[in-house]
């Protein structure tokens, strides 16, 4: 399928996500990987994961970019060999990934009510502004956890905790954006925005 949807937050930043409608021959028959990324992507079990894998590569291109371009540090965080700053994700049937000149992060998670099993091993702070009864509080919850993930992504220290060490101002689903904190080592600001579509959630995080 086409790309699904380009958004530009700023003159520095862009977002590119795609729905992974092809099947996995599709992908990689229009991909151009190398080595270490050919064994990676042979070494995954699920079938899904390849499509998400190869469907990222299709992303960079949109970019300009190709595999070779990407590599990645012992945290596993990804880079790009020309300096500028980038973030990937991939869920489901979507994946996305944003380029900036800022450090950035990106994460898209479906919206399920599991989440509200683990809601305590990821949330403190934010239950003073939430209501579990409410019939927002599943969609609530995968956007804290989207942007404390994002966090976790653009700040790849060991030690970090979601729980702990991450917090999400009170926000409504129609404002799509809120602002979030980093306390671990130093304090750091965070703008972060999200969005909705087709029972997904998507939040990327920029300095603020």
């Amino acid at each position: 399928m086409p790309l699904y949807k380009t958004l530009n937050p700023n003159s520095q930043t862009c977002v590119k996500i795609w729905k992974i409608a092809e099947s996995y021959e599709e992908l990689i028959g229009k991909s151009s990987l190398r080595p270490e990324s050919l064994e990676r992507l042979q070494g995954m079990k699920s079938e899904l994961h390849q499509r998400g894998f190869l469907s990222v590569r299709h992303l960079l291109r949109e970019f300009g970019y190709t595999d070779q371009d990407l590599y990645y540090d012992d945290h596993g965080k990804p880079h790009l060999k020309d300096g500028k700053h980038i973030s990937i994700t991939h869920s489901f049937n979507f994946s996305a990934v944003v380029v900036s000149d800022a450090i950035v992060g990106i994460d898209i998670e479906m919206q399920r009510d599991k989440i509200t099993r683990i809601a305590r091993k990821f949330i403190d702070y934010e239950f003073d502004y939430l209501d579990a009864n409410h019939s927002e509080y599943v969609k609530k919850l995968t956007v804290i956890w989207c942007i404390k993930e994002t966090l976790y992504k653009l700040y790849a220290t060991p030690g970090l905790s979601f729980k702990q060490h991450t917090l999400v101002i009170p926000f409504t689903l129609d404002e799509s954006n809120t602002s979030a904190w980093i306390d671990f080592d130093t304090k750091s600001k965070y703008m972060a925005d999200f969005l909705e579509f087709e029972g997904f959630t998507c939040a990327y995080t920029l300095p603020a």
